[in-house]
Order: C-alpha cells, then structure tokens, then sequence
C-alpha cells in the first residue's frame, strides 16, 4: 500500500506543477475557463504518463489489483482537493463543487475518471495476449 500512496504522491506533484505552469503562462492569456480546459488535458496527458511508468515498473498481478489502485488515486485525491483547498485554500464548498460541473465546460471529472481507470487500462496493454 505504501508504494501506491508515494505514487500518489508524485502525482501531486506533477498536478501542482502542471497547475502553477498553468497560472505563470498561459493562465494569465486566457479566460479562465479555457486555461481550466487546457489544464485538465495536460493534466490527463502527465498524469498518464506516471501512472504508465508506475504500472509497467509493478508488474500488477492482476485487473482487480489495478481497479483498486485507480480507486485508491481517485479517491485519494478528491479528498485532498476538498479538504486541502477548502481548509487550507479557504474556497467554499459551492466553489469547490463548481469544478464538477461539466455543463458549464469544467474538465475536472475527466481527470478524477482518468486516474481511477488508467491503471486498469495500462495493466490491459502491457499484458495482452498474443
């Protein structure tokens, strides 16, 4: 479990800095919700790319074992986006909840299911069958 939760980890770290590239550069171009946008899609692209490494390097035993490690990251991380941003970030609830919601054009949820089913997926490409 340890080695999930320091995946985690340096997860964190690239969406921090993915998002303060966002704020230093083009945020500043852009409306905000099309920086939001772009955000979320590099945010997909780089988080894809770690999570590939991590599950490639674990050699994971099975597709039960990779659902629950995408769980694991997703929920790991709307609790600290929650409880980090709205305790530490003093963003309201209501704010916070705005991210959800994908009518208005908001990516975020396409992050949140991106990391929950890429261990699944990457675990299926790296062990097909021939």
């Amino acid at each position: 479990m340890f080695r999930y939760l320091q995946a985690w980890f340096t997860m964190l770290g690239v969406a921090m800095v993915n998002g303060g590239l966002r704020d230093m550069t083009y945020g500043k171009q852009l409306p905000a919700l099309l920086a939001n946008q772009l955000s979320c899609l590099s945010g997909i692209i780089l988080l894809g790319v770690v999570m590939f490494l991590y599950v490639r390097h674990w050699s994971l035993s099975s597709a039960r074992q990779a659902i629950y490690i995408g769980l694991f990251w997703m929920a790991l991380t709307v609790a600290f986006e929650f409880l980090f941003f709205h305790y530490f970030g003093r963003r309201s609830w209501a704010v916070l909840l705005e991210s959800y919601d994908m009518a208005s054009g908001q990516l975020w949820p396409l992050v949140l299911l991106w990391v929950a089913v890429a261990p699944y997926i990457f675990f299926r490409l790296l062990n097909k069958r021939a």
